[in-house]
């Protein structure tokens, strides 16, 4: 048994796929309103808070991936990740089931440094504090042997159905609509994006190799990164239309912060928006050469087809 936590956002979801595509029709759906995806699935309703509730979700199963998502709110994040952490490795550990975490960079510092396994934590601001603490905690219980488990990291989104990011919010979702994208403080500057079903299908891939556990992966992406301005300019290729483009400066997202809630949540995470964003994913590549990346053009085409 194979069990999602968090089953039904695009990570999970695709993830499930992924696992009864490839690996294992014994699947086990968890989150507060769990929904089958295939007829074989089992579902189970669950509050990962609740150390009882965890401890039910992860019983029987063999190895168990923690993909849950959380709306963007520093209060709710402190008070819900790191509990949600503490129960899981709990339960992982009393029944001796292997995790995959589901990771994210907000931890890392926003500069232009490539972003490698072993880039040191120096988040910048709330979120990135928590991202740090929980990270640190699974890491300190595989140094200590208590848990046999992984963590595959993953940078900003972009991708096809409910997949949620700024990048897709602010640029595609727009396109799609007819609107003109916003891009975020530079449109001249490299960015690292991960097509979504490409990371559920790695960490599925890693899941499921004996010699990937006990460190971190960065899940892989599509190594010619391109600015926002290439970005838009596939766009209007893919669509046969001339897309200009607005960038929304830093003062902007100040500003707006202090009418929309949201626009206050992702400041944090501007600084990395100004320069160079690379993700580096070699390490991935290296170990499994035939995997195949979605391309920039090739994830564009789906979002906008």
């Amino acid at each position: 048994m194979q069990t999602v936590l968090g089953a039904n956002g695009p990570i999970g979801e695709e993830l499930a796929r992924e696992l009864h595509r490839t690996f294992t029709h014994g699947i086990r759906l968890v989150s507060r309103n769990p929904v089958k995806i295939h007829d074989t699935d089992q579902v189970l309703q669950a509050d990962l808070t609740d150390p009882e509730a965890t401890a039910r979700a992860v019983e029987g199963s063999e190895v168990a991936y923690l993909t849950v998502g959380l709306p963007m709110d520093s209060q709710l994040w402190e008070r819900q990740f790191p509990a949600m952490m503490r129960n899981v490795i709990d339960a992982c550990v009393k029944y001796g089931t292997k995790l995959v975490f589901f990771d994210n960079t907000y931890m890392y510092p926003g500069t232009t440094t490539p972003q490698t396994e072993s880039t040191a934590f120096e988040p910048n601001g709330r979120k990135g504090r928590v991202r740090a603490q929980i990270a640190a905690m699974l890491l300190d219980t595989m140094s200590a042997g208590s848990i046999d488990a992984v963590i595959c990291r993953a940078p900003e989104f972009y991708g096809p159905g409910k997949t949620k990011s700024l990048t897709n919010s602010l640029v595609f979702d727009r396109i799609k609509a007819g609107k003109r994208p916003l891009v975020p403080v530079s449109a001249k500057t490299v960015r690292s994006l991960i097509w979504t079903p490409d990371a559920s299908r790695a960490m599925a891939l890693i899941g499921n190799t004996a010699d990937a556990f006990g460190q971190t992966w960065h899940l892989p992406v599509d190594p010619h990164r391109l600015t926002y301005a290439e970005l838009i300019d596939v766009a209007g290729q893919v669509t046969g239309r001339r897309i200009g483009h607005t960038v929304l400066p830093l003062a902007a997202f100040r500003i707006g912060g202090r009418f929309v809630g949201p626009l206050t949540e992702v400041q944090e995470l501007l600084p990395r928006y100004r320069g160079d964003n690379i993700f580096d994913s070699s390490k991935f590549a290296t170990r499994f050469p035939d995997f195949t990346v979605t391309s920039y053009r090739e994830g564009i085409t789906e979002i906008l087809g």
